[in-house]
C-alpha cells in the first residue's frame, strides 16, 4: 500500500468507528456510540487494540498534546480586539509546571487592566488560553452569542481582557482590582481524547481569594461536539443574569 493508500484514521468519529466482528446487535452498539465518544467497540489483536484503534488513539493523544503546548500567536489579542494581559508566567514551561503563577497577573497586566478596564462594572467577561490553545476557536461563536444574551438584559461589556497563560483563578485576582460584580472567564479546558477545542465558562459573583473553589458557577464541554458555542453563550448570559439578581453563585446559586 503507497503512502497515499494509508487512511487518514482522524477522517472517523469515535462515534461512527466500529470493528467488533460478528457483533450480535450492530445496530443497538452503533446506537450506543452515538451518545459517547468513549472508545467502545473498537476491538483487540490478542490483548491489544487493532492497528487502526491503536492509530486513532496515537492521533488524538498528539492533538491534546498539541492543544496544550502550543502558544498562542503573538497579536492575537490586539487582532480580536482584545486588551492584551498576561499572569506571573514567563513562558509555557513555567505555567505547566508552577500553576499558582497563573492564577496571578504580572505588574505590567495589572497596571494595563486598571487604567483601563471599566470599574464597578455588572458583568467582566475575561478569554484566557487556559490548558488549551486550541479551545480559542469557540471565541467567535460563543462571545457574540454572550454579548447578545447580555444586551437583551440591558447589559453591555465594556472591554474584554485577554490573558496568556491563564488558570482559572486569575478571576480571583483581575476581580477586587477592578471592582468587578461578576466576572466570567472563557478557558481552554485541559484536553482529553475526544477534543483539544472544549472551553469552560467559569463564572463568580465578586470573586476575590477568600471564596472557596465551590463560588465559582461553571458551564464546561463547550466545543463544536459538546454543548455548541452558541448555545453556550446564550445560558451563560442567563446565569450571569442570575448571579447578579441573587448576589451569588456556585453552589449557593439556586439552578
Amino acid at each position: 500500500m503507497s503512502l497515499e493508500q494509508v487512511p487518514d484514521v482522524t477522517a472517523v468519529s469515535t462515534k461512527d468507528e466500529f470493528h467488533v466482528p460478528n457483533a450480535h446487535n450492530e445496530p443497538g452498539y452503533r446506537a450506543m456510540k452515538q451518545y459517547t465518544v468513549a472508545r467502545i467497540g473498537v476491538w483487540r489483536a490478542g490483548p491489544r487494540y487493532n492497528t487502526w484503534s491503536q492509530l486513532h488513539f496515537r492521533a488524538d493523544h498528539a492533538t491534546a498534546q498539541d492543544a496544550v503546548f502550543t502558544d498562542v500567536p503573538d497579536g492575537y489579542a490586539e487582532e480580536n480586539g482584545f486588551m492584551p494581559g498576561q499572569s506571573q508566567c514567563a513562558n509555557k514551561e513555567v505555567y505547566l509546571t508552577r500553576p499558582d503563577l497563573g492564577r496571578k497577573l504580572d505588574e505590567e497586566s495589572k497596571a494595563r487592566f486598571d487604567a483601563t478596564l471599566t470599574k464597578s462594572a455588572p458583568v467582566t467577561v475575561v478569554v484566557g488560553d487556559g490548558l488549551s490553545t486550541s479551545a480559542l476557536v469557540n471565541i467567535p461563536k460563543i462571545l457574540p452569542a454572550l454579548k447578545l444574551g447580555l444586551a437583551g438584559y440591558g447589559i453591555e461589556l465594556g472591554p474584554i481582557p485577554f490573558v496568556k497563560y491563564c488558570r482559572v483563578g486569575i478571576m480571583d485576582d483581575l476581580g477586587p482590582l477592578i471592582d468587578a460584580n461578576v466576572v466570567c472567564l472563557l478557558v481552554g479546558e485541559r484536553p482529553g481524547l475526544a477534543t483539544g477545542e472544549s472551553m469552560s465558562a467559569y463564572m463568580a459573583y465578586r470573586p476575590n481569594r477568600e471564596r472557596p473553589e465551590s463560588w465559582r458557577t461553571v458551564v464546561s464541554n463547550i466545543h463544536a461536539g459538546g454543548t455548541p458555542p452558541v448555545e453556550a453563550g446564550a445560558h451563560v448570559a442567563s446565569l450571569l443574569k442570575r448571579m447578579l439578581d441573587e448576589q451569588l453563585s456556585g453552589v449557593e446559586l439556586s439552578l
